[in-house]
């Protein structure tokens, strides 16, 4: 008897992931939501990436200049709050070389900024 509770201690530390909190198989509530939310997130991101693609050279003068309009535009298309924005051209301006050669990369990062 004592084998069978040895074993199943020993078996349960198998697993090479803990039980995921919002498996669709066991609660399809969160599940849901994330599907949601997934979408909401694809939505947002489109419409950030049309905006730095469509005016790459406009955003990357408004990043080395500290603002501008096609800048503020992106940032609250990606959900960047007012108060984290200051903080954020920072970061930009900082990593510009990151971003001069890559609109993709821009998005992303604008989009990682956003909530």
């Amino acid at each position: 008897m004592r084998i069978h509770l040895v074993l199943c201690v020993l078996l349960m530390g198998c697993a090479t992931q803990p039980p995921q909190a919002n498996s669709t198989v066991s609660t399809p509530g969160p599940g849901a939501a994330t599907t949601r939310q997934t979408g909401i997130y694809d939505n947002r991101r489109g419409l950030v990436e049309i905006i730095v693609k469509a005016n790459f050279a406009e955003i990357s003068r408004d990043i080395r200049a500290g603002g501008g309009p096609v800048l503020t535009r992106a940032m609250v298309a990606a959900g960047i709050p007012p108060a984290d924005r200051p903080t954020r051209l920072i970061q930009l301006q900082s990593n510009f070389g990151l971003y001069a050669q890559s609109p993709g990369a821009l998005v992303t990062t604008l989009m990682l900024y956003g909530r």
